[in-house]
């Protein structure tokens, strides 16, 4: 649905009115978004089903409204590229499945490699797959435009960070904080208290100066944000963290709606969906990558902190074992209170070390996307045919 909807509102406004556009677009889908958890938190204490159950009467609102918009129709019929598909997926599946079990079967595993390699290769077949047909799943030509190159890499790069920290921020408000499923929410949403502010801004300057400012801008903020969080989580103190938390947000809103929009910019009207839908595609792959490689990561650290904790005050290493692989986990929570408080500090202080380390990677992944940015994306605004055609009008005049 997302690039359709995108494609809706890009088609909808003249080139010089989609940042706003689009900023208020992803202005409202990041409160909402930011809802989900605080909302899911409150449904999952009643049951887990209803999770699926909300999304009922969500979509018959969707329907009605579509209904009453009537959203412009042109259709352009184009066979679907059935062997692209199974290709990019069975790559995709792959690459990811080998760094997410990478955390039970070891980076020693024969499995581990092979999913990683074998995924690596199929998406090289798929790339020299789709540049020889005439009607492709992605119309790769289009990378050869730099900007938008830059732009599909950078929303990939900021995707491993971004819904990955709904997870990793959650978890931790739960484990080290102490807090609810309902109140592990509100730690998000001063993330996206940032996130619908600054993305306001990064419209308005998409519109008066390009979107290289606002993306280099936003990369900057969120890499600082989230290193400086990583410095505070050891705290254990929420008081201490959400002014970092919103600060992350916000660098993340600032460049997310700008680097969407001038993406699509660049790409002709006929294809606002298809490119819209290669960004998301490079957005949806980098946090399931983001979500597999600091998962990973995270299990790790946290076995290896846990486990040391627990053995400083005297339980068995199987017993420090079997805590730090339910943390998380609703039985986990709801059996704290029955250990002594010593120990259940020790767990919130190593899974808060655990997540330190894996926010100060968080932090250099920003920091390489700036570096990418920076370097990388042309300055400047897209220009339209009509503004390219205005000087030649006017030296023939002349």
């Amino acid at each position: 649905m997302f690039p359709a909807a995108v494609g809706i509102v890009v088609a909808s406004f003249p080139l010089r009115e989609r940042g706003r556009a689009i900023a208020i677009f992803f202005g409202i889908s990041g409160g909402l978004t930011a809802i989900g958890p605080i909302a899911g938190g409150f449904l999952t204490e009643w049951t887990w089903r209803s999770i699926f159950w909300i999304n009922i009467p969500v979509a018959l609102i969707a329907l009605y409204l579509i209904w009453r918009s009537k959203p412009h129709d042109t259709r352009r019929p184009t066979p679907l590229d059935y062997r692209g598909t199974v290709l990019v997926t069975a790559a995709m599946v792959l690459v990811v499945l080998g760094f997410q079990q990478s955390a039970v079967w070891g980076w020693s595993s024969a499995a581990t490699w092979l999913c990683i390699v074998a995924g690596l290769v199929l998406m090289a077949v798929f790339v020299v797959f789709e540049l020889r047909i005439p009607s492709p799943l992605l119309r790769l030509r289009i990378f050869a435009d730099r900007g938008f190159a830059t732009e599909t890499l950078v929303l990939g790069l900021m995707s491993v960070v971004f819904i990955p920290f709904f997870f990793l921020g959650s978890v931790y408000a739960q484990v080290s904080l102490g807090k609810s499923s309902s109140e592990a929410g509100q730690y998000l949403l001063y993330f996206f208290l940032g996130f619908v502010i600054l993305a306001q801004v990064g419209g308005r300057i998409l519109d008066t100066r390009g979107a290289k400012p606002a993306v280099v801008g936003g990369c900057v903020i969120s890499a600082v944000g989230f290193y400086l969080l990583a410095g505070k989580l050891t705290d254990l103190s929420l008081g201490a963290q959400w002014f970092y938390v919103a600060l992350a947000g916000g660098g993340v809103g600032l460049m997310l709606g700008t680097a969407s929009t001038d993406a699509v910019n660049r790409a002709p009207s006929s294809s606002y969906s298809e490119v819209t839908g290669i960004t998301q595609t490079a957005r949806n792959f980098g946090a399931s990558l983001g979500l597999a490689v600091l998962g990973a990561i995270l299990v790790s650290e946290n076995t290896t902190n846990v486990t040391n904790a627990l053995t400083k005050i005297g339980a068995t290493k199987a017993q420090a074992h079997a805590v730090a692989s339910s943390l998380g986990s609703e039985a986990a929570a709801g059996s704290a209170a029955r250990h002594p408080r010593a120990a259940v500090h020790s767990v919130q202080l190593a899974f808060a070390h655990s997540t330190q380390t894996v926010f100060y990677i968080v932090a250099g992944v920003m920091a390489a996307t700036f570096v990418v940015a920076l370097i990388r994306l042309p300055p400047g605004r897209v220009e339209t045919h009509e503004e390219l055609a205005a000087p030649a009008a006017g030296e023939a005049g002349a």
